[in-house]
């Protein structure tokens, strides 16, 4: 969908993304989503001198030229439209990059960005789910092991078991090469964003799942030994991509859901994600190791996790203080 925006610009912003900073195909996708997102409206919002559109419908000036004022008009129609700050945030932030590419390489003489403010943003605090929570949806996938054919339940152990004892993200899961675990089982070697890797040790219980699913990753990919091809993949599968998809991943963990007894909707990967890293927190790991764990790049985003837990012990204390109970019974 690329030849949609200017292509010679765009496209040398992209490869610079790829090339020179190690940007993933995901996130590759993501910023030419956003600037799509952009020239659309402009196309919609800015018709030629001449009142008309292109034959293409598209507005007579490339994304190139764009002004201050454009960008300006693109943010104030994301909140008429009730997107999120957040999301606002990213895609101008999509925009930023954009101009500064251009701005550096001699193809703009200024940079229409530099001046805009981002959009007010809250402090969500990360969705979780309790201990107990997670103990259930672990339990509930064991049963599926053990009513389900072997290969699927020792699969899905695995997955969920290795999700909740490491904190990877979905992409990180399912993208793992056989090659990331150790000799001994007890470590992973995970490549996170910007091709930087990290070393993630992994539980007991995760390792004995992962050593109990293994034997049966080929019945994930039927076929492929005979014809002498063998999956480099922790979790292959016969996806394009030739392993398990992220999509595939967030279906399987809402079914398990379902089965434990949890509201669907309040489980995903990055939910897991969320209470791997509030639950080792609360029981004592200090930011910098858990920064390393979630390959966060700055350890300000690990920090929101220290809020989650002021806030349940802040409900704690309005619970079972006993002055508190006092002033419900005034």
């Amino acid at each position: 969908m690329r030849e949609k925006l200017t292509p010679r610009r765009v496209e040398s912003f992209l490869e610079m993304l790829a090339a020179e900073r190690g940007a993933p195909p995901n996130t590759i996708d993501s910023y030419t989503r956003d600037l799509e997102d952009f020239s659309r409206f402009r196309a919609s919002s800015k018709p030629r001198a001449s009142g008309k559109y292109g034959a293409s419908g598209k507005y007579g000036g490339a994304i190139e030229e764009a002004n201050a004022s454009d960008i300006k008009d693109y943010l104030k129609h994301l909140s008429n439209s009730g997107m999120a700050p957040s999301t606002s945030a990213r895609r101008l932030s999509a925009l930023r990059q954009f101009f500064r590419f251009l701005f550096l390489e001699g193809l703009r003489e200024d940079d229409p960005s530099a001046a805009i403010d981002s959009p007010r943003l809250g402090r969500p605090l990360p969705k979780l789910l309790s201990e107990d929570e997670v103990d259930r949806l672990l339990t509930a996938a064991r049963e599926a092991q053990r009513g389900a054919q072997d290969a699927e339940g020792l699969r899905l152990t695995a997955l969920l078991e290795t999700l909740y004892a490491t904190g990877l993200r979905a992409s990180e899961l399912v993208g793992l090469p056989l090659s990331a675990l150790s000799r001994d089982g007890s470590v992973l070697i995970v490549k996170g964003k910007g091709g930087k890797e990290r070393m993630v040790p992994l539980g007991d219980m995760a390792a004995e799942a992962l050593n109990a699913y293994k034997p049966e990753r080929r019945r994930f990919t039927p076929g492929t030994e005979k014809k002498g091809r063998f999956s480099p993949w922790l979790f292959p599968s016969n996806s394009k991509a030739g392993h398990l998809t992220r999509a595939r991943l967030g279906q399987l963990l809402k079914q398990t859901a379902v089965s434990a007894g949890l509201d669907p909707a309040r489980v995903s990967p990055h939910v897991l994600r969320h209470s791997f890293a509030s639950h080792l927190l609360a029981h004592g790991a200090d930011l910098r190791t858990l920064q390393q764990m979630l390959g966060h790049a700055d350890i300000s985003t690990t920090q929101i996790y220290t809020h989650v837990l002021d806030e349940r012990l802040k409900r704690l204390v309005k619970q079972a203080h006993p002055l508190a109970n006092m002033n419900k019974k005034g």
